[in-house]
Parts: C-alpha cells; sequence; structure tokens
C-alpha cells in the first residue's frame, strides 16, 4: 500500500524531533510504498540536508515553518486591506470570498476565546471550531493562500471583538491591540500547512493511509487529506504536543493573553484531530492519558513502545562483569529538568554511608544558554560537597564525582558509559519516554529512578522508583543495591529481559505492519481508477488481499466525507455504493489517472512548483528489484482489532 508519512521538523531531514523512530518505521517495511510531506523548523534543519532514503520512497515533498515572515505583521495599519487581500497565486479575494474568509476567521476566534472551566470535558463534535478551520481550508484550497488574509488588521480586528465578547475566558480579555498582533502571527505559522499544495488526487489523495508521525502541525495534511479525499488517517505520538505547548509556555517571550489564546487553538486542534483519527497511537501510558484528557476515545487508542535497537548494548548486557559496584552512573542531556541538583545532594548522603562510592555524569548540556549556565552550577556545586581527595601526602587529590562526555579515549561509546556503573541513576523532575533507562535496561543494569511520565511503566519490577526532589530517599534506595550484590544483579537481568520483550524495532514494525493492514482492511480509501489498466481492462491485485479477509472490520462501514467507494468493496458490489448515496459517475470521475502494472512511471506524479514548496528537487528513487538497505523485521505478528495495547 502506499503510506504518506506527515513529518513536522523532522525526517527526512538529518536532524529533528522523531527523525531515527521513522527512519527505521520506512525502512523496516519494504512492503509498503511511502511518500513523505515534511514541514522544516528553520533553514538551519535545511541546510543540514536529508538523510539517505531508502528505494521505496517514492516521493518528498517539503514546506516550511520558518520562513520570515514570521517576524513581519504585512499590513497593519494600511486602509481597507481586506478588499486588497492577495493570496500566493496573485488573485485578489472578491467580495464573497472576503465574507467567507471574515466569516471563518469570526467562528474560529469565538471557539479560542471561550471560557472553558477547569476540569470540563472537551468537546465532542467541534462546534465553531471545525467550522472555521474547515472553511479556511477550502478557501485556501480554492483560492491559494492565506498568509496575507491572517496577517491583516481584519482578522486582528476580529481576534479582539471575539476576546470582547462575552463568554471570553478573563486572561483573554485582558489582551491588548499588541497582544493580539502577535497571536495573529503565531496564528497565520500554525495554520500554513492550509495553505500548502498538497491537496490535490496527485499528492495526498494518492495515498491509501496517512502516518501522521506527531499532533499538531504535522497532523493538518491529514486531517484535510480525510476531508477531501477520505483517506484514513494514523497518528502517532511519543509526546503530546500540547503538553510540549504547556511545558515550554513559561520560558516563551510571550504575553500570559497570547499563550492563553495558543493553548485554546492547540487544546482545539488536539481534540480535532483525536477526533478524526482512524487510530491513535501512544509511546506509553502517560501520553495515552494525556490523549484522553485532550478528548481521545480510548476505544480508538493503542500503546506502541517505540522501537530501540538492543544490538549495540548487546556486548554489555551479555557479558557478566557487573561494572563498578561503587560506581552510580548518570547519563542524559545536562538541563534542569534533569535536576542534578538534587542528585549531587542525594550522594553527599551516599558518601558519608559508604566512602568509596563515585559518581560519574556522563553528558553534554542540552542546546541554549541556559543549560551551560545549570552545567556550570552544578560543577561548581560538585566543588563545594566533594573538594577532591588525596590518598596520601604525595597524591594528587581526585574528586569522586566526575562530569565526562561520551567519546573520548575512556568512554568511546555509549555502551561503555553504561558498563562503568554498577547502578544507574534517573534523577529527573519532568520526563516523558525516559530512553536512558531502556538503554540502561539492555545493559543489564540495576536502576533507581524518580517516579516522572513513564518511569513506572518502563521499569515495572526491575528497578528502584523514588518520588522525585527528594535527594534522602535517592540516596537510601542507592545504598540499599549498593550492599545487596545478588539483589542488584537479579533487578539486571529482570530489566534486560524486559527490554527485549517490550522495546526493541522488532515489536515496533511488528505492531505497525499490523496496524496498517488492520486499518487499510477496515477503511480502504477505493478508486476505480485503480481497479483498471489504460484500455479499461481489470488490474491484478489491484483489490488488496487484506479487503476479503474475513472479520469484523469487513462489515459495511459509513462512507467517510469525500472517500470514494468502488464496486470490489467488501460485502457487495454495486449497490452498496447506490446505498450510500454515491453515484457511479461521481465514484469514478473523482479517481486520479490509472496505475500501470509494475508501478512504474506513474503518470501525473510530477512534482508542482507551489508557494509552500522547498526549493530543492523532489528525488525520486530509481524503482528495482533487489533487497532494501536493511533486512526486514523476523517478527510479523499483527495486532488484532479491537485490542487494547500493542
Amino acid at each position: 500500500m502506499r503510506i504518506g508519512l506527515l513529518t513536522d521538523g523532522g525526517y527526512p531531514y538529518a536532524t529533528g524531533e522523531s527523525r531515527l523512530w521513522c527512519d527505521r518505521l520506512v525502512r523496516g517495511l519494504p512492503q509498503h510504498e511511502f511518500d513523505l510531506f515534511a514541514l522544516s523548523r528553520s533553514a538551519d534543519q535545511e541546510e543540514q540536508g536529508w538523510v539517505r532514503l531508502p528505494h521505496h520512497v517514492s516521493r518528498v515533498r517539503t514546506a516550511p515553518l520558518w520562513t520570515p515572515e514570521d517576524g513581519t505583521l504585512r499590513g497593519s495599519g494600511e486602509p481597507r486591506l481586506l478588499a486588497r487581500l492577495v493570496t500566493g497565486g496573485g488573485v485578489s479575494y472578491g467580495r464573497r470570498d472576503r465574507r467567507r474568509f471574515a466569516a471563518h476567521v469570526r467562528a474560529l476566534a469565538t471557539a479560542i476565546c471561550a471560557d472553558e472551566e477547569a476540569g470540563a470535558e472537551p468537546v465532542t463534535d467541534g462546534g465553531l471550531f471545525t467550522e472555521g478551520f474547515y472553511g479556511l481550508a477550502e478557501l485556501a484550497r480554492e483560492r491559494g493562500g492565506l498568509h496575507l488574509a491572517l496577517r491583516s488588521e481584519a482578522t486582528v480586528r476580529i481576534l479582539e471583538a471575539a476576546s470582547r465578547a462575552r463568554g471570553a475566558g478573563r486572561t483573554v480579555q485582558s489582551a491588548t491591540v499588541v497582544d493580539h498582533l502577535a497571536f495573529a502571527a503565531e496564528l497565520e505559522r500554525v495554520l500554513r500547512p492550509l495553505s500548502l499544495d498538497w491537496y490535490d488526487p496527485e499528492s495526498l489523495g494518492a495515498v491509501d493511509l496517512c502516518h501522521a508521525a506527531s499532533g499538531g502541525a504535522a497532523a493538518i495534511p491529514g486531517l484535510l487529506a480525510k476531508r477531501f479525499f477520505g483517506v484514513p488517517l494514523l497518528v502517532t505520538e511519543h509526546g503530546v504536543q500540547l503538553r510540549t505547548h504547556y511545558l515550554a509556555a513559561p520560558d516563551a517571550p510571550l504575553s500570559a493573553p497570547v499563550r492563553a489564546l495558543l493553548a485554546g487553538f492547540h487544546t482545539l486542534l488536539a481534540a480535532e484531530v483525536y477526533r478524526q483519527a482512524a487510530l491513535v497511537t501512544a509511546g506509553n501510558t502517560h501520553v495515552r492519558r494525556w490523549q484522553q484528557r485532550c478528548g481521545a476515545d480510548p476505544a480508538a487508542q493503542r500503546t506502541v513502545y517505540p522501537g530501540m535497537a538492543a544490538e549495540r548494548f548487546s556486548a554489555v548486557g551479555e557479558d557478566d562483569d557487573a561494572g563498578g559496584p561503587d560506581t552510580l552512573v548518570w547519563v542524559g542531556r545536562i538541563e534542569p529538568a534533569k535536576d542534578l541538583i538534587a542528585l549531587l545532594h542525594a550522594f553527599a548522603e551516599v558518601r558519608r554511608a559508604e566512602p568509596d562510592s563515585r559518581l560519574r555524569i556522563f553528558g553534554a548540556p542540552a542546546e541554549g544558554g541556559e543549560a551551560t549556565t545549570y552545567l556550570a552550577h552544578c560543577r561548581a556545586l560538585a566543588a563545594q560537597l566533594f573538594p577532591d581527595e588525596a590518598t596520601g601526602a604525595h597524591t594528587e587529590g581526585v574528586s569522586p564525582v566526575t562530569f565526562e562526555e561520551i567519546g573520548g579515549p575512556e568512554v568511546p561509546d555509549l555502551a561503555e558509559a553504561y558498563a562503568a556503573g554498577g547502578v544507574i541513576v534517573l534523577s529527573s523532575v519532568v520526563e516523558g519516554f525516559p530512553i536512558s533507562l531502556v538503554e540502561s535496561m539492555f545493559c543489564g543494569r540495576a536502576t533507581v529512578s524518580t517516579d516522572v511520565g513513564a518511569v513506572v511503566e518502563v521499569i515495572g519490577g526491575t528497578g528502584l522508583v523514588v518520588p522525585p526532589r527528594n535527594p534522602r530517599a535517592l540516596a537510601d534506595a542507592y545504598i540499599a543495591l549498593l550492599r545487596d550484590p545478588e539483589r542488584r544483579a537479579r533487578l539486571g537481568a529482570a530489566a534486560r529481559a524486559r527490554a527485549l520483550e517490550l522495546f526493541t524495532v522488532e515489536q515496533n514494525l511488528a505492531a505497525f505492519r499490523g496496524i496498517y493492514l488492520e486499518l487499510m482492511s477496515h477503511a480502504p480509501v477505493r478508486r476505480e481508477a485503480d481497479a483498471v489498466d489504460a484500455d479499461g481492462e481489470p488490474l491484478l491485485f489491484a483489490a488488496p488481499a487484506e479487503a476479503r479477509l474475513l472479520g469484523p472490520w469487513t462489515q459495511p462501514q459509513p462512507a467517510a466525507v469525500g472517500a470514494r467507494v468502488a464496486g470490489w468493496a467488501a460485502g457487495g458490489v454495486e449497490s452498496e455504493g447506490e446505498a450510500e448515496g454515491v453515484p457511479e459517475g461521481e465514484r469514478a470521475g473523482d479517481a486520479r489517472p490509472a496505475r500501470h502494472p509494475g508501478r512504474a512511471g506513474r503518470p501525473g506524479r510530477s512534482p508542482q512548483p507551489g508557494p509552500e514548496r522547498s526549493a530543492r528537487p523532489e528525488p525520486v528513487a530509481p524503482r528495482h528489484p533487489g533487497p532494501a538497505s536493511e533486512p526486514e523485521c523476523v517478527c510479523a505478528t499483527a495486532c488484532g482489532p479491537g485490542d487494547g495495547d500493542a
């Protein structure tokens, strides 16, 4: 089948979020064809280039979310600007289009500014938000762009009126004109995917399934593909975008009203994404609970743990060496959320009980000046708590706490860092999916962790968990493992067995292989033009084999908005399409050009220029028989329909 993989600031770029996971997914499923639709976050990311793509990636389309328009609010203060709005194609809006635009922005602004009581249940039907959101999408598709319109004085006036209206939130009501200008600029940036030229039968309309690698902006093209073409949407989140927005809001250079308006928009967008998705997969139960709180239906959720390469840690995990029995190891990015201050104070308690113990901290500061300052503060505190100690009058003093970077002669790689200690510690106060813990479990190491994020779910019963911001509890747990080597070895062996069972690349690929087949058999996008060749003769294997498997997913389903139903649909021939009220002529005329056997030389699939496209030409990989760049996973267990966690 053909998968449209939607990313935001990640794959296929060499840097960004979820890059490694997407690359493993694409390479691990060579039986499927992938079209990539990527949003870039910065000019620097585009300059870094792309990773090498496998041969079954047939198309890559990109669009920036970082253009210089971010810092320029065009048209503010100009008289009668709304009457002279110009789209990306150079066509002015007429009177009817101006009225449509104003009505859709008004509906969107009213929904965003509405005051929702704390703890209220999420909206179940979308209401004004969906009316304004899809209305703007249809206008952008017809007229070619909304950039200037969303940054216009008219938009600011509509936002100001909505924030002053009855029912608006208290924080929103305090917004000034400057706040509305800032929010209009942010709203235009978030809604740029509405103006892309991806929504035609040869682009997103040609895929069988849209798979968004995250929520937020990455899922917007998937929403429109379902709206316009009936393409089912699969959303995968390893971290909830709304939660990320809340965590970053206090540090953002925005006022409280602007943050409240953005939070309202992202909340409504997340609810719409979860409502329209055929299935929502979460990277862990912690993310799954956030999704439910934002409106996701538990029946449409599934937990699929992110796959990690266990081979790089096999040498350490299978070795009988338990590492330095008196050495405590911490691995990660150094930043305030990791709470190394509490770890240093905890280790001070450990040193009083066990004077020979050591603490080795492996990592580099995260990006930004704050992380660098935090590292300097941690070094100063360590020097104060643990002055250099010498074993004799003529020996050099050595501190029991060291800050090291991976890649040196003593610790050439990550596996060696975990092998250096007998116990691995995680002291974070904020954590999503704890990657460092999974890596230490692959290495067969016992762990002491704080109870944050998905730590308890990942560890299970194979490690010790203590409350965050509690140095005394952290010290007691480490001392208990330090004085009981048999328990330490037993926990390490159990941790390795658990990691190999749940967190490997193979289990992740097996889960998504089954999910793809399940979604396609349950709600395939059926196009009659795909079932015949150029001469009108039936195409071999045009109907997917899974559509003929007996099961609850083959029962007749109501057609999606804009979906095209073919005569070979499961459960009937022509009568099913007629029962849904879809005339034969509309089903056939709405399809893309016919595909030929062998799938080589697709007519009408060449990229088309547009204002949102990247300047880089779209690579089309050569299509030739042969093995993929990486072998397919040997584990092919498919997840059954309606099961809980995968």
